[in-house]
């Protein structure tokens, strides 16, 4: 298991997690309601869970070289 490698991987999956959660909720409420607003706690709350399992479980698996 590659623990060095873990964290710059778990930061760059949270930022795109996040990235894509915030441009998905704007495009849904856009579409949905005409608002066009965003669902900060969502995407943060998404962006933490993917950021900390994926990479984690991509460790575990042996997928990550390093």
């Amino acid at each position: 298991m590659n623990r060095k490698g873990l964290f710059p991987e778990m930061v760059v999956t949270m930022i795109v997690a996040f990235l894509t959660a915030v441009v998905v909720t704007y495009l849904y409420r856009l579409i949905a309601s005409g608002s066009g607003t965003v669902d900060w706690e969502t995407a943060f709350t998404l962006a933490v869970i993917l950021g900390v399992s994926v990479p984690l479980s991509r460790t575990r698996s042996g997928e990550v070289d390093g």
